[in-house]
């Protein structure tokens, strides 16, 4: 089991830096950086647990369970609260501060890219983590109530 954690975190990361890269070699500074990082994290390995969660080190750990499901209520606003700023910030800022610098085809293509996959991994996160409390909330009720995990 952990070398199969082992393997997804190392794909995780190459999806993290993968979705990255483009932007990095397009902008002088990107913002939003930590909350981009957060939202393609989250979104991979919250939807893994969710699908494979018996198959997971944590799939028979009730207190860790019980932990992550508390977790997620405040995390699902808090990848609220950092959609919401990335929305509000290019809505009042608009883009020139961050692709400003860069040739019109090249301008726009970038800020479809950065939009597209924000939203993308960004709403992906915030529907990820209530789903993956409800899995976590049966999960818990099948290991209590059958034994299974």
């Amino acid at each position: 089991m952990l070398q199969m954690e082992a393997v997804w975190w190392i794909i995780t990361a190459i999806v993290v830096f993968a979705v990255l890269y483009p932007i990095h070699q397009a902008m002088y500074i990107w913002p939003f950086q930590s909350w981009n990082i957060g939202f393609v994290i989250a979104l991979i390995t919250l939807t893994r647990y969710i699908f494979l969660l018996p198959h997971t080190v944590i799939a028979r750990q009730q207190v860790v369970k019980i932990g992550l499901l508390l977790l997620m209520f405040p995390l699902t606003f808090a990848f609220i609260s950092g959609l919401n700023g990335f929305l509000t910030y290019i809505e009042e800022h608009t883009w020139d501060g961050l692709t400003g610098h860069l040739p019109g085809e090249t301008k726009l293509s970038t800020e479809r890219y950065i939009w597209s996959e924000m939203i993308f991994f960004g709403s992906g996160s915030i529907i990820a983590a209530p789903l993956f409390a409800a899995r976590l909330m049966w999960s818990i009720w099948t290991f209590r109530n059958r034994g299974e995990a």
